[in-house]
């Protein structure tokens, strides 16, 4: 089992840069797949970019060059940087973990990123 924490959200201007971090506790954080997601009003939530096993990673293509996902297991917690923001990557963004074998999911609370002028 795992619990998250979100933080590093907030206001920032179009072309601006944001890291997201989300520090998690409990079992063995270094095993989980990782991911973040996104979720604006009135649109469905959306897989952002994944980290999974041996550091593959997966983006959105409305995100690849701009935003980079990694790891730090000594700390368990999984970053997202953004870069080049853009309005319409306004949305609240969610730490995701999934447990190896039984693919149970687990959620943070979200931290709403604003990119406005």
């Amino acid at each position: 089992q795992v619990q998250l924490v979100e933080s590093g959200g907030g206001l920032v201007q179009p072309g601006g840069s944001l890291r997201l971090s989300c520090a998690a506790s409990g079992s063995i954080f270094s095993i989980y797949a990782m991911g973040w997601y996104r979720q604006a009003p009135g649109k469905q939530r959306e897989l952002v970019a994944a980290y999974a096993s041996r550091g593959s990673t997966n983006y959105a293509d409305s995100v690849k060059g701009r935003f980079t996902i990694s790891r730090d297991n000594a700390k368990n917690t999984v970053y997202l940087q953004m870069n080049s923001l853009k309005p319409e990557d306004t949305a609240v963004y969610y730490c995701n973990a999934v447990a190896p074998m039984t693919r149970d999911n687990y959620w943070g609370q979200g931290t709403q990123v604003t990119v406005s002028s």
